[in-house]
């Protein structure tokens, strides 16, 4: 019979050479002003795997912002959509960075990590991004460095029937009744939950269906490692230099 340390060292083994996708939020929000590319160009030098972007379509643009509202990211006022691009352009997302373009941020990524693009707004956000993916996979871009999620599920679907190649990702804030079902029903690869809401149950539901588990947003390194013992894919984090350091490179891809 193998005794308990034997087991305890198979399992750290097995932990060990899973990989662990490290996604910088909103580029590296913790360094430098979210959504810009001053954060997604500091999240790539960090070492993260991914970044993850948020997108709102207006006046025939994809902009980067988080928020619906200009107020707590710039130095605007109001409804983004109560703004025409011109005067978008003009505003400070902080330290003297404007409010980027979703072409822009791929351009200056240039395939050097994996980018998980947010739809924010809808009525039309879906079908910009779709157009916009479709130029850079035509230009070379392999379609699974790209990862499209939303908490707007109908506008996630609407996506996949555009550019069914492009992988999705299914956002909750909460486990739903049938666990990871929802997600595989829409044909998504990855189901994306809050911390609060880990749930070792929803772990093994989605892995048994085929989805990797993404957690947002963890910053803090016990709560990063933990998580990693838990079983999940990989993380969303202000901070990639910290997700790094917590897991310890034996898990990197």
């Amino acid at each position: 019979m193998r005794t308990q340390s034997a087991q305890n060292r198979d399992a750290r083994a097995v932990t060990a050479s899973r990989p662990f996708t490290v996604i910088g939020h909103r580029g590296a929000r913790g360094h430098a002003p979210e959504n810009t590319l001053l954060s997604i160009d500091t999240a790539i030098r960090l070492g993260a795997d991914w970044v993850e972007i948020d997108v709102q379509h207006h006046d025939g643009e994809l902009w980067l912002m988080h928020d619906l509202t200009l107020d707590r990211t710039t130095n605007g006022r109001g409804l983004l959509t109560a703004h025409p691009a011109a005067a978008l352009r003009r505003l400070d997302a902080g330290d003297g960075e404007g409010i980027p373009t979703l072409a822009e941020a791929l351009d200056l990524i240039e395939q050097r990590v994996g980018v998980n693009v947010e739809l924010k707004s809808w009525n039309g956000c879906a079908n910009a991004v779709a157009a916009c993916l479709r130029e850079y996979i035509a230009d070379g871009w392999p379609a699974e460095r790209f990862l499209v999620s939303s908490f707007h599920l109908p506008e996630l679907w609407e996506f996949k029937q555009l550019l069914p190649e492009v992988p999705l990702g299914a956002l909750y804030c909460g486990v739903p009744l049938d666990w990871a079902g929802l997600a595989a029903e829409l044909g998504a690869q990855t189901l994306n939950i809050s911390d609060e809401f880990v749930d070792a149950r929803l772990i093994a539901d989605a892995h048994a269906r085929g989805l990797a588990l993404y957690v947002y947003t963890v910053n803090d390194e016990t709560r990063l490692r933990t998580l990693w013992q838990m079983g999940v894919d990989g993380v969303f984090t202000d901070y990639p230099d910290r997700a790094l350091a917590a897991v310890g490179s034996e898990v990197r891809e």
